[in-house]
């Protein structure tokens, strides 16, 4: 079939009955659900761009395989040239959605693109999980697949290992083989847009221990299939919320869910690792399931970034703020934030590698950079946006209010900005702020952004162990030359 269109996602989305739970009720109909309709249309629309043709032949393109036209999410970076058509789709849909969504479908769809391209690795352990792999990346890759995953444990007894709590099943684990398949229980978590996606795929970031064997786990399934319940986080907004008054919270909502599985089978065929915990800890950095992905989040990261620090400084100017000279150190840090991010990402797909097995690899110095500085960056563009805001970020009156003629004359006496700047203008520029670092939905954002990639600290420590293995400090030992003659002198 190759791409779909937003109408054939919202079809297929309307003929499954995934079990979703949403503030104590069991959601009889996603798609008329107000709290996921929205976020559900905004999703069409990025399957709608793949056939406009102001994108088509930017972030699609014709497979080899097939000759239908498919993302170029599912397209295998042998180049520079690739990586940039993949930046072209990763770009064209942080844009569409300013960077709020970070799980849209091409990061996922990276994900298995690179298990596909790195299948020898399961193959070193079992080659049916090798077979598994590819033809999972081409039923996703033929349909257009959206995807969500958990990856996480929910977090009860950190201390402990996965074996280690006191309910066995607590964490996703395997109950038994059967000849239909792998049976398991357990929850994972944060499946972001679980009750909109068509399939979830379980797999987990390094940290098995002997005794976690029932836990090392890696497969996909639909996400209606039974016994698969999805347990969502309180919404941030209701579904009815008008775009004026909210107009990024109304259309961007990010649902994240716990997924609880009791007694699932898992097809053997849907089976892409069990029972291995070295093949579980290696999966992670051997596939590209790391690093690749890293390219979407960075291009989603800069755009998000960007989105920001263009509220911010709207925020400022609408007030006639950005004169001061404070001011525009805030604003300026920002903009170099983000200029930072840019050229971090241009270094990672310049600077890419070509693996032993034909794979382009962005830099992975730049974009692990990109997710030690984005987590921080973020953050302080939320807080300049709260600093250049103040008081004022609290006080906007709603659509309503403009709609009343009883209060309209005071609303556009006294909410006015700077000269040239209505009322409405302020108003509406405000709204977007307060959306962006006051609400709910923005908290969740500013959460997201420090989180999304892992415990920032560990990632961190992870780096510098890798950067230290793989440095030589070859100009301290060039410094230390003349210290060592000096010695010699001394000696003599």
């Amino acid at each position: 079939m190759g791409i779909r269109t937003g109408a054939q996602y919202i079809e297929e989305l309307k003929a499954r009955k995934p079990e979703v739970w949403l503030s104590g009720k069991k959601v009889a109909n996603v798609f008329e659900e107000p709290v996921f309709k929205q976020p559900i249309l905004e999703i069409a629309r990025l399957y709608d761009m793949q056939h406009d043709s102001e994108y088509k032949d930017k972030i699609t393109h014709v497979c080899e395989e097939t000759g239908e036209r498919v993302n170029n999410a599912f397209l295998v970076p042998k180049s520079y040239e690739d990586l940039i058509k993949r930046r072209a789709v990763f770009e064209a849909f942080a844009k569409a959605t300013f960077g709020l969504m970070g799980r849209t479908p091409d990061f996922l769809n990276v994900v298995v693109t690179s298990m596909y391209h790195n299948s020898w690795f399961f193959e070193k352990y079992n080659t049916k999980w090798a077979e598994n792999v590819r033809n999972y990346y081409k039923y996703l890759r033929d349909h257009d697949l959206f995807l969500t995953h958990a990856i996480i444990n929910p977090q009860n007894d950190r201390s402990k290992n996965s074996h280690e709590q006191k309910d066995m099943y607590t964490h996703l684990g395997a109950v038994k083989e059967t000849p239909d398949g792998l049976v398991v229980r357990g929850a994972k978590m944060l499946a972001t847009l679980a009750p909109i996606t068509d399939e979830v795929i379980i797999y987990s970031f390094p940290g098995f221990a002997p005794g976690d064997e029932n836990y090392a786990l890696a497969f996909a399934l639909p996400i209606g299939t039974p016994g698969l319940r999805i347990i969502c986080r309180e919404p941030m907004q209701d579904g009815t919320r008008s775009f004026f008054d909210h107009p990024l919270a109304s259309r961007f909502e990010e649902m994240d869910a716990l997924l609880v599985f009791d007694d699932v089978v898992v097809p053997w065929d849907r089976v892409f690792l069990y029972n291995n915990i070295e093949a579980a800890n290696k999966l992670y950095p051997m596939t590209g399931a790391g690093q690749q992905p890293a390219h979407q989040s960075g291009v989603r990261g800069l755009v998000k970034l960007q989105f920001a620090t263009e509220v911010a400084m709207k925020v400022a100017d609408t007030i006639g703020v950005d004169g001061y000279l404070n001011v525009q150190n805030d604003l300026g840090e920002l903009i170099q934030s983000l200029e930072s991010i840019r050229a971090l990402l241009k270094v990672a797909e310049y600077e890419h590698t070509i693996t032993e097995h034909g794979e382009a690899m962005p830099d992975y110095v730049a974009l692990e950079t990109i997710r030690g500085l984005l987590p921080k960056m973020y953050p302080r563009a939320i807080e300049v946006m709260q600093i250049v805001g103040a008081g004022g970020l609290l006080m906007s009156p709603t659509g309503a209010d403009f709609n009343n003629g009883e209060l309209r004359e005071s609303i556009d006496n006294y909410y006015v900005g700077r000269e040239g700047i209505s009322s409405l203008e302020r108003v509406s520029i405000f709204k977007l702020a307060w959306d962006l670092c006051g609400e709910a939905f923005g908290q969740r954002l500013l959460q997201y952004e420090r989180y999304y990639t892992g415990d920032p600290i560990r990632k961190r420590a992870i780096f510098f162990n890798m950067y230290k293995r793989q440095a030589s400090l070859d100009m301290v030992t060039e410094a230390l030359k003349a210290v060592e003659l000096d010695k010699e002198m001394l000696m003599n």
